[in-house]
């Protein structure tokens, strides 16, 4: 058979609200996504023995960022080709080889994408058949984040993040991306908001209205003013150069700035394409920007290429 290819795009949070710790451990969220053109593509191919491989690599990664990502079981894309098996009796395995041009440990759910397009890639090489629906159950089980890059577009996420609802939208944005020399651990960003919040009360997180009445208008300007991060202060803490990025988006006129989920990647909102073009020639002359990305949004989901 040959190989499936699959694209999926990264997600940016255009609100991200986060409430106290759980028993569980996990944290009640509620988030806005929105699916951006930067992609991961993963190829799927058949194997007549009963192994799951992975392998790694970047056309555009100077900095060797795709060292750490996991090559063995820890992988999220390994761990989804294997849900997937189990749950459907599949015998066969299959190698799967990632293209990473989403950031590692960036903010912006590279590794959820993955696993997304692993689901898509191998129930396509597979043959298994499951209807998207089915698909998203699975998805559910992998992260908070691989439900939505099914799914694509603009939605609501709830819970963990995991469930998903459409969300009525209008117009395509512009946005600049500022890429952080290192990565930032979404569990040591969780624990410094817990520390930085313990003897606070930390309320029940809910989506804010003018940012859901601004996609419904289209209105780039209002949706600047309504972008939110309750993990900003956290990671600010971790990492202050941050704070540097940030500034020099909204001194250079940016709609909006904010960190994208956990960070580091910091996003700006721009006008149009010329307004994205000076915001990302400042933010060039940063000293904790490795690479500048111009991009638009939102776009489709995990899909077959």
């Amino acid at each position: 058979m040959s190989p499936v290819n699959v694209r999926v795009p990264a997600k940016i949070n255009l609100c991200l609200g986060v409430g106290p710790v759980r028993d569980d451990g996990y944290h009640p969220l509620a988030t806005v996504y929105q699916a951006v053109d930067l992609h991961d593509e993963v190829r799927a191919t058949v194997r007549e023995d009963d192994a799951i491989t992975v392998t790694v690599h970047s056309d555009v990664d100077a900095r060797s960022e795709v060292a750490v990502v996991p090559v063995d079981d820890d992988n999220l894309a390994v761990r989804a080709a294997r849900l997937l098996r189990d749950r459907t009796g599949v015998s066969a395995g299959v190698d799967l080889a990632i293209r990473k041009v989403i950031p590692v440990a960036g903010g912006m759910a590279g590794g959820s994408a993955d696993a997304a397009a692993s689901l898509v890639a191998c129930n396509e090489a597979w043959g298994t058949g499951l209807a998207r629906p089915a698909l998203e159950v699975l998805a559910g089980q992998l992260g908070s984040d691989v439900p939505f890059l099914l799914h694509g577009g603009n939605a609501v996420g709830g819970g963990r993040g995991e469930t998903v609802s459409p969300v009525l939208a209008r117009g395509s944005y512009h946005w600049v991306f500022a890429m952080a020399h290192d990565g930032l651990s979404t569990k040591a960003v969780f624990a410094e908001f817990d520390r930085i919040n313990a003897g606070r009360t930390v309320a029940e997180p809910a989506v804010p209205d003018p940012l859901l009445a601004a996609l419904r208008a289209g209105d780039a300007e209002a949706l600047g003013a309504a972008l939110s991060n309750d993990l900003t202060e956290a990671a600010l803490s971790l990492r202050p150069e941050l704070e540097d990025t940030l500034s020099i988006g909204i001194e250079a006129g940016a709609l909006g700035a904010i960190l994208s989920g956990s960070g580091p990647t910091a996003l700006f909102l721009a006008s149009d394409e010329q307004h994205s073009l000076d915001i990302a020639f400042a933010l060039t002359s940063a000293a904790g920007c490795a690479d500048v990305v111009q991009s638009r949004g939102p776009v489709p989901g995990a899909r077959l290429v």
